[in-house]
């Protein structure tokens, strides 16, 4: 199943077309829509509510959402096929990519839009746990900002796209988690080699890193919008990009714990183990529980924990390591 990730702000209409311009895709398609009964069911839906003067009136909030005559027949012959293949004990299957989900609030996925909200939560409360207990003297501070900021932004537009699925919020969300995965692979080798201490082969080393992080991410975004929006290369390139951080982390937390014998170091062995798993929903996938619950929600769902957990040992490691500078200095 093809997964998931701005704010346009009020006022600013040019630059609501350009993006919606800039974003414009082909729309996915999976066994459900190719089904001759669902062709037929819409087609005739259209024709009886959508044609002729004769529109069936949509309630306001739907409407600000973006929903019109043709997506309420959609949606409405996605659940009745639906329900004849359960009364024919056939397999439930996707429309458009996505599986058959009740709305809520004019919600697609609300339980999806509830879990991303959730690890936007857990990014802001971390943002004021750096600010507030990390003081600003300490050269890590800014990169772990930084993080939370891009965090913010992935899940933002992650609720945007299991809101409304449109190619420019789903292209959107794409985007936000591919940064935010490349971030998080950015600062690893600079806290765990230090790569911010002023020294100047540190420094040139900063410079080197920063830059070709910069050009990867513009490369990836490059291939998917002017070459091919290819779903298998955007996944493999995030594992790829995920895998060196998640092998940092843990080995930089088995060195630590090493050296200390202090079990919070090995949180981030805890976190990768956590993510890795939280992921293999993904390999799991399953019609929803209750037409609301499926394994992408549930991936959303458990990587919240190991979030709030990450921020705890930043603020934890930041502690430490300028008592231990202090130390050395004394």
């Amino acid at each position: 199943m093809p997964t998931s990730r701005g704010r346009i702000r009020a006022g600013a209409p040019l630059l609501a077309l350009l993006a919606l311009m800039l974003f414009a895709g082909a729309a996915k398609a999976s066994v459900g829509d190719r089904l001759p009964e669902f062709r037929s069911c819409v087609e005739v839906c259209e024709a009886e509510n959508c044609r002729d003067g004769k529109q069936t009136p949509i309630p306001l909030l739907r409407r600000l959402l973006l929903w019109d005559c043709p997506a309420e027949c959609d949606y409405t012959c996605q659940h009745i096929i639906t329900a004849q293949r359960v009364a024919a004990s056939e397999d439930v299957v996707q429309f458009h990519g996505k599986w058959p989900f009740w709305r809520l609030l004019g919600m697609q996925e609300p339980c999806s839009v509830l879990f991303s909200l959730g690890n936007l939560w857990a990014h802001w409360d971390g943002l004021a746990k750096v600010r507030a207990r990390i003081p600003a003297r300490y050269t890590l501070r800014p990169f772990y900002v930084a993080l939370a900021h891009v965090g913010i932004a992935s899940w933002v537009f992650s609720a945007v796209f299991h809101t409304r699925d449109f190619p420019a919020t789903e292209q959107l969300d794409y985007f936000a988690a591919g940064a935010n995965v490349l971030y998080g692979t950015y600062y690893a080798p600079v806290r765990v080699f230090r790569l911010d201490r002023a020294t100047p082969t540190r420094r040139s080393l900063l410079r080197a890193w920063t830059l070709l992080c910069a050009l990867l991410y513009c490369a990836h975004v490059a291939y998917l919008k002017g070459v091919r929006w290819d779903y298998t290369y955007n996944m493999a390139a995030n594992v790829a990009v995920g895998t060196v951080q998640n092998v940092l982390w843990t080995w930089f937390s088995v060195q630590k714990y090493r050296e200390s014998r202090r079990l919070w170091t090995t949180l981030p062995g805890l976190v990768v183990a956590w993510v890795t798993f939280a992921m293999s929903m993904e390999l799991f996938d399953f019609p929803p529980w209750l037409g609301a619950v499926d394994a992408h929600s549930l991936w959303h769902l458990l990587t919240i924990g190991p979030t709030i957990v990450w921020y705890n040992f930043l603020v934890m490691d930041a502690k430490a390591d300028m008592a231990s500078t202090e130390r050395l200095k004394a």
